[in-house]
């Protein structure tokens, strides 16, 4: 059986180059390969692949809210995050957001093709980088202790977008929304979190996983 594959990645090098990776494999296709995590949302949802493979460091809409998107139309269909980062929190807010792999950029290709044969075969990979310790708090670690699960998808997103220094209006045409609603969203979100100023909320995104400093 051959795994169909989604490759989504906003760098278009990285792309081309887990394409070939991705299509020099005897059991996998390559069906569409896109730089922007909005349209691999789209894109999953329309193909249902077997395998989405999914870089975390996009902008306006992360991998892992993708993630969480992808899952909810396409639950069949299995999700690799490639990070740069091998920190609990990015991996901890990958598997909760529903991705069965989690795959460190600096690893071999090899390890890319390991992820998305056992996550379609109903596994889970962790990049061979992370630590023991790190694995078993990522997988055993309660959801109700992060933050983050205090907010809904919809603020998380307005989140990633005020940290990564988009206007309130550009957010409101971005996600179509009007710019009181995106207000509403910014407000709510910073008192569940108890966040009074914008440099402490940018900071809180960076150290979450909702955005990089790249």
């Amino acid at each position: 059986m051959t795994i169909r594959v989604l490759i989504a990645d906003d760098h278009g090098v990285v792309a081309e180059g887990l394409r070939f990776v991705v299509e020099a494999q005897p059991d996998m296709e390559v069906i569409a390969c896109v730089q922007d995590s909005r349209e691999a949302v789209r894109c999953a949802i329309e193909t249902c692949p077997d395998v989405v493979l999914i870089d975390h460091a996009m902008p306006i809409l992360n991998g892992t809210e993708a993630t969480l998107m992808i899952r909810e139309r396409c639950p069949q269909t299995h999700v690799v995050i490639l990070s740069m980062y091998s920190n609990r929190v990015h991996v901890l807010r990958a598997l909760q957001g529903g991705a069965t792999g989690y795959v460190v950029k600096k690893s071999a290709a090899k390890e890319v093709v390991d992820a998305i044969r056992v996550v379609h075969r109903g596994g889970r990979y962790l990049s061979k980088d992370l630590a023991d310790g790190v694995i078993d708090e990522v997988v055993h670690k309660a959801h109700s202790e992060d933050p983050l699960g205090r907010l809904s998808s919809r603020e998380r997103q307005v989140l990633q977008m005020l940290a990564e220094g988009h206007a309130v209006p550009d957010i409101a045409t971005v996600l179509a929304l009007s710019p009181k609603t995106v207000e509403t969203y910014r407000g709510r979100m910073m008192e569940k979190l108890d966040i009074h100023d914008f440099a402490t909320l940018v900071k809180f995104a960076i150290q979450h996983g909702i955005t990089s400093i790249e």
